[in-house]
């Protein structure tokens, strides 16, 4: 997309989208060196063994979960008067 092509509306939404990318692609990399450094303790072989594959799931979902429970109450501390 051309930023240059759009109008005012459009290039909001664009930039909109763009940070909202941004942050999912940090979030990312943030829980993926997290998990990573809390569940792999040795060298990696070609699979991970079922307690690292576990591990992984578990953190990646309290942290998903965690972001979602903080993202909510953001949203209602926002719509208070």
């Amino acid at each position: 997309m051309d930023p240059s092509a759009l109008n005012s509306a459009e290039l909001e939404h664009f930039i909109t989208q763009e940070k909202q990318k941004a942050m999912v692609n940090e979030m990312v990399a943030k829980l993926t060196s997290v998990c990573w450094d809390k569940c792999i303790t040795g060298t990696p072989g070609s699979k991970f063994s079922s307690g690292e594959s576990s591990c992984l799931s578990n953190c990646a979902q309290r942290s998903l979960d965690l972001s979602m429970i903080i993202m909510k109450r953001l949203q209602s501390m926002n719509s208070m008067p």
